[in-house]
């Protein structure tokens, strides 16, 4: 197993910035839990209990998430390229003879990418007194895989943003911190020669706490939103209606002079000014491609549906195939996994008990988490080579997705292709779900940007443009969020334009260090899992790994979760 320099430093600089704080044994958990709920050690923000969910609150939560779903479908707050919108501002040529920013003349922000990423910045910087537009290259809003975490450090982000936009998502949202997360083993596994424990499918390898972090730091425990839902909110609260353009994808853009503004230019033609451009469209940033100056086939239309999402099963197919190319051009890396994934309406047999598990394999891993509505989001991820795709559905085998999945995780003799026989949770989830709704996409992610930089004149990037990450800590939103706040926040410091770069090398500056940390523990934790079956079969070294698993979660957590960013 390879550990990069990169990924020791981080483990290093997290403990050594990290507040003492307390062990959880496995088997004392449950107690530990009750205590944490009632006595909060530092708390300002109170404590979640857990309470099941009503059939009122059930038909709430699915109802909001199809309506919103609607509604982005509907493009609904946005604006297409032919609607009319000769008069906004951002067609004007900047005014030469007037670079002091007030609020007769305020910083002009044009955004690429309309994801949470850019919504967000739209917000941060709409609420700073900026004018603001988004264009986004998709014709609708496409949510790939459902709901998405909002932890405690994207809520605090939010909430110096915009408190109503913070209580809009905790109120949509459900608290997944009130109760218990952790590590799997998926199959029954002994050690070797017989040296060790042995493991029974099911078992608790890991648990780990993510409320009192939160409260230790007095920000609120982490909530699980339907993507649509987030995006209508900050639509609805953050911005002013049609500040996002529809179908508008930036083919090239020219600085015009420090102080003087960026002219950028549409695919359909279309010219805008603004004082600055901030890129926040993906792993596949067409703002980072012009930036760094890399190869025309670094950035593409990775799907029509705006955050990734792929419209049909058609254009899944494609984007595998492009993602390949695309990846080699941009130097992005291949995790190495597939993943499937769905949200199905089921109510777990576990969950009043889990909120969050893993279930760990021979090179892959299933994940399931509590999606809100009596609904269990989930994830099955497979080590095999990038852009493979699934076969076509015939008479014979009408749901190959699905008849896939079922003998990769098979939970009944003779077990899947390594004679393993799995924990029936995975089968559970799996008889509940239609065909049509499981997505399949290779991950990506990037090595950190640090000899790049993230900023250059009056351009900048931010979210998956700068540091895509694996999804294993849950913070890739939540970073873009981070992203958003800083962004405007530096901006807003600008005086007259010519502070516009400085304000930009800034932001980059503050985000740097924790966003590479970040980076590095989500590849360091997707290689971990995956390799986790192998370091179980070694005497000592497996029950030591799951000690410092066990030790270490709660410094990396308290990293994670700080108030100040």
């Amino acid at each position: 197993m390879k550990f990069s320099t990169t990924v020791s430093s981080a483990l290093f600089l997290i403990a050594s910035v990290s507040t003492t704080t307390s062990f959880t044994p496995v088997q004392s958990f449950g107690v530990h839990r009750r205590n944490l709920l009632v006595t909060p050690r530092h708390a300002t923000v109170e404590p979640p209990v857990r309470e099941p969910e009503t059939s009122d609150r059930v038909r709430q939560v699915r109802d909001r998430f199809r309506k919103a779903s609607q509604d982005a479908a509907n493009a609904k707050g946005c604006v297409a390229q032919d609607d009319g919108d000769e008069s906004s501002w951002w067609r004007k040529p900047l005014p030469e003879d007037n670079d002091v920013i007030s609020d007769q003349r305020p910083l002009r922000v044009v955004i690429a990418g309309g994801g949470v990423a850019g919504l967000v910045t739209a917000a941060a910087c709409h609420a700073k007194g900026m004018q603001v537009a988004i264009f986004e290259q998709a014709s609708q809003y496409a949510p790939y895989g459902g709901p998405i975490q909002i932890q405690s450090n994207a809520l605090r982000a939010l909430e110096r943003i915009n408190p109503v936009i913070c209580e809009e998502i905790r109120k949509a949202g459900t608290v997944t911190a009130d109760r218990v997360s952790g590590l799997k083993i998926g199959y029954k596994k002994g050690v070797f020669l017989g040296l060790g424990k042995q493991y029974e499918k099911g078992d608790w390898l890991v648990r780990f706490d993510t409320l009192q972090p939160a409260l230790d730091a007095g920000l609120y425990p982490t909530v699980v939103v339907d993507r649509p839902v987030i995006q209508q909110i900050l639509l609805e609260h953050g911005i002013p209606e049609k500040t996002v353009r529809i179908k508008s994808r930036i083919a090239n853009y020219e600085e015009l002079g420090p102080g003087k503004g960026v002219r950028i230019l549409l695919e359909d033609g279309t010219v805008a000014y603004a004082d600055v451009l901030i890129g926040s469209d993906g792993i596949w940033s067409s703002v980072r491609r012009i930036m760094h100056g890399l190869d025309q086939g670094a950035d593409g239309f990775a799907a029509s549906g705006a955050a990734g999402g792929a419209l049909n099963e058609a254009e899944a197919r494609r984007m595998a195939k492009d993602s390949v190319l695309m990846a080699n051009n941009a130097n992005r890396r291949y995790s190495k996994f597939t993943c499937y994934a769905a949200l199905t309406e089921h109510r777990a047999s576990n969950i009043e008990e889990v909120s969050y598990q893993i279930l760990l394999g021979k090179d892959k891993y299933f994940v399931s988490t509590d999606g809100g509505g009596e609904r269990q989001q989930w994830f099955a991820l497979i080590r095999e080579p990038a852009g493979g795709v699934d076969p076509e559905p015939t008479p014979e085998n009408p749901t190959p997705k699905l008849t896939r999945l079922l003998q990769e995780f098979n939970h009944e003799e003779p077990g899947d292709q390594n004679g393993d026989v799995w924990d029936d949770f995975a089968y559970e989830l799996f008889k509940a779900t239609p065909e049509e709704d499981i997505k399949r996409r290779d991950l990506y992610d990037g090595s950190p940007l640090l000899m790049q930089g993230w900023s250059k004149g009056q351009v900048a990037i931010c979210g998956d443009a700068a540091h895509p990450m694996m999804p294993n800590l849950g913070q890739g939103g939540c970073q873009a969020t981070e992203d958003g706040y800083r962004l405007a926040e530096e901006l807003a410091t600008v005086r007259t334009t010519k502070d516009i770069e400085g304000a930009l090398q800034e932001y980059y500056r503050k985000r740097i260090p924790r966003t590479t940390i970040i980076q590095a523990l989500a590849q360091l934790g997707s290689d971990l899992l995956v390799d986790f079956d192998k370091m179980m079969t070694i005497p000592l070294v497996g029950p030591f790994f799951l000690f410092m698993t066990q030790v270490s979660m709660p410094f990396v957590l308290r990293f994670l979760y700080t108030p100040e960013f």
